[in-house]
């Protein structure tokens, strides 16, 4: 089935107000205690989902990062793909990647085992993490006349997933459709689209489904969209709220129903090696996270229970 792309995104109406009333947006921090006790449910088999948008500065790797906490958290087990060259999934999720370090790119180009380099992350039990370096940025060129150079990834992920049967795998792309993307996009069964509520969001998101429609006639013909996820959301401005209906309206089954605001706790936590869960749980950003992960969760369960039943 081949995904439309959405329609090119509409100027904001200015002659109505831009701001709301500013105590409508939730503050930063919250007035309770939060507990991180949680039990998500598990998935009758794992679940691989390439977290893609081109645009940079959308919230693709904190998205990665702190979905994944939030899972790992509810007693899941995850791992965590860095397949970006500046390696801020390794950094956010406490994993040294300096040069010497290996990982992403020892399994692209030299078929090493994915479970002899992957990291325990200390946000959470059960969270796992294979790092990438700054040599990844080299590996699209090496990989140009290797064989098969589109699903390296896949073949990895495969043999692992049969060993060690994680719950969910996130693979964090870099912000363009490279040879790095196209590994990423062959070796998912999901793609799941951080859009930020921003007048140009929309327009990076259709040339990604142009790409995503040729992989899956081409290479993969199991992926789908399965989830969207609205990022950097504030809902004192009349844009935001125009883009996320526009979002709902398109990917009405698709989107989830928590939408991250904008958080300077968000935007502090990777600076101290930390997900924004562990490092400020009691913050309206963490608590987002949290419920995004609660129904991807549920989604997960949901999926696995109308395969059953057909």
């Amino acid at each position: 089935m081949t995904i439309t792309p959405p329609p090119t995104p509409r100027r904001v109406v200015f002659d109505e107000p831009e701001f709301g009333d500013p105590r409508s947006l939730e503050p930063d921090d919250l007035d309770f205690d939060v507990s991180r006790e949680t039990t998500l449910p598990k998935p009758a088999r794992t679940r691989t989902l390439v977290i893609a948008n081109q645009k940079g500065g959308v919230g693709k790797t904190t998205t990665a990062v702190n979905l994944a906490t939030a899972l790992a958290m509810g007693g899941l087990n995850v791992l965590v793909i860095d397949l970006d060259p500046q390696g801020n999934a390794s950094t956010a999720l406490g994993i040294e990647h300096h040069e010497g370090i290996q990982g992403t790119y020892e399994v692209l180009t030299a078929n090493s085992p994915i479970e002899t380099l992957i990291k325990r992350s200390p946000e959470a039990r059960g969270l796992w993490v294979l790092p990438a370096t700054i040599d990844l940025a080299g590996a699209e060129i090496g990989l140009v006349s290797t064989p098969a150079r589109e699903s390296r990834l896949l073949h990895a992920l495969r043999s692992f997933n049969r060993k060690y049967r994680p719950d969910y795998v996130f693979i964090d792309c870099p912000p363009s459709l490279g040879l790095l993307t196209l590994n990423a996009l062959v070796a998912a069964e999901e793609i799941l689209i951080p859009i930020q509520c921003e007048y140009y969001a929309l327009e990076g998101v259709s040339q990604l489904l142009r790409t995503i429609n040729l992989v899956k006639g081409a290479m993969n013909d199991q992926l789908v969209l399965s989830t969207v996820l609205l990022t950097m959301y504030d809902g004192r401005t009349r844009l935001a709220s125009q883009v996320a209906a526009e979002v709902r309206e398109h990917f009405p089954a698709e989107t989830l129903k928590a939408a991250i605001p904008r958080s300077v706790r968000v935007s502090e936590a990777p600076s101290y090696g930390q997900s924004v869960l562990t490092y400020h749980a009691a913050s309206a950003g963490a608590q987002a996270y949290m419920e995004a992960a609660a129904e991807l969760a549920a989604r997960g369960a949901a999926m696995t229970e109308e395969e059953q039943s057909a």
